[in-house]
């Protein structure tokens, strides 16, 4: 039994809504003929924005748009999935707006024709229906599996461990689904760093500085400290430490760029003068100086632990403790484990 005419534009009106009014020509061609389609183009109706890919509104592509359409172009009338960071952010992830390549991924035997221009399109011979969000819009990898490829497909390392950090702390995995990523990818590029950012941040770090801070604590032999660990000030509301060496009681803060507004650094005066006031040793760093001076962070900290009671592993050559270089930072060595 063939459609009638409004029960194909009910259908036509439904794909259009669900793909934010972008359809591909292989969709189309499903509820009108191809005169019909070419017709809306003529006469203004419908836009087309790439090879057998439509826009049903006249103006500007907005960025979910842009999504479709290389969805929809790379998938050949198919969707095909968003990836890495694309694929975060639609799950909601915040970082600050850049100019970046929207990120599909394919199934190694599947090829695209003709992606638009800042596409990138990723390959994988493990794709299985447990990575994929078909129920989103468009669909995507899940926010586990958009992670990882994230950080392996990422610039630096910095910009991994970032990544890892960014979708922990917005609470979009949680450790165990991430894990189960890690243990099905065989060849994963940068796995150490990824691995060490993801023990990290799974642990509690809310940031990358932490786990860049952290991972320096490790190499240097230092003890292992708690993180975002909670403390009543003396109004018995909750705060939170960065970073906490509680049987010596050394608090560590490591501060980002919104600490050095005038309102903020306020703010925190009174908090460490209340820390202060409870007896706990207080350490604050900037951000960049646990990533650039390493070597002079790491020996406040020591020396604070110390003085604090502490007795560690001395820094005698071949004591097995990480040692900063002439430049300041500290080495990297084996890779962690994740935690159990």
């Amino acid at each position: 039994m063939t459609a009638t005419a409004p029960d194909q534009d009910i259908a036509l009106a439904g794909i259009l809504r669900a793909q934010h009014g972008v359809i591909s020509w292989r969709q189309a061609r499903r509820r009108l003929t191809g005169s019909a389609v070419n017709h809306r183009v003529v006469s203004g109706r419908w836009q087309r924005v790439h090879l057998g890919v439509y826009l049903a509104y006249p103006g500007q592509v907005t960025r979910i748009q842009r999504w479709w359409i290389a969805s929809l172009a790379v998938g050949n009338g198919r969707p095909a999935l968003l990836a890495g960071l694309t694929a975060l952010r639609l799950h909601g992830l915040r970082l600050p707006e850049a100019a970046e390549p929207v990120h599909l991924l394919l199934p190694a035997h599947r090829t695209d024709r003709d992606p638009p221009p800042g596409v990138v399109v990723h390959r994988t011979r493990r794709l299985s229906r447990a990575d994929a969000r078909l129920d989103m819009s468009p669909p995507c990898t899940t926010a586990a599996r958009s992670m990882v490829d994230a950080a392996q497909w990422a610039f630096d390392d910095t910009t991994a461990v970032s990544i890892v950090a960014a979708t922990f702390q917005q609470r979009l995995v949680v450790l165990d689904q991430v894990r189960t990523v890690l243990g099905t990818s065989r060849r994963l590029r940068r796995r150490p760093v990824i691995e060490s950012a993801v023990a990290d941040a799974g642990g509690g770090s809310e940031s990358a500085y932490e786990i860049e801070f952290l991972r320096l604590c490790r190499l240097a032999g230092l003890p292992r400290p708690s993180r975002q660990s909670v403390r009543r000030d003396r109004s018995g509301r909750r705060r939170y430490r960065d970073v906490y060496f509680d049987p010596w009681r050394v608090q560590v803060e490591i501060d980002g760029s919104q600490h050095m507004e005038t309102r903020g650094w306020y703010a925190d005066m009174r908090s460490g003068n209340e820390i202060a006031i409870s007896g706990v040793r207080l350490l604050r760093f900037p951000g960049w100086a646990v990533r650039h001076r390493p070597g002079e962070v790491i020996a406040d900290v020591r020396a604070a632990l110390e003085a604090a009671g502490w007795h560690g592993p001395s820094l005698s050559a071949g004591s097995g403790s990480a040692t900063a270089s002439h430049d300041g930072r500290v080495p990297h060595r084996t890779r962690p484990i994740l935690p159990g």
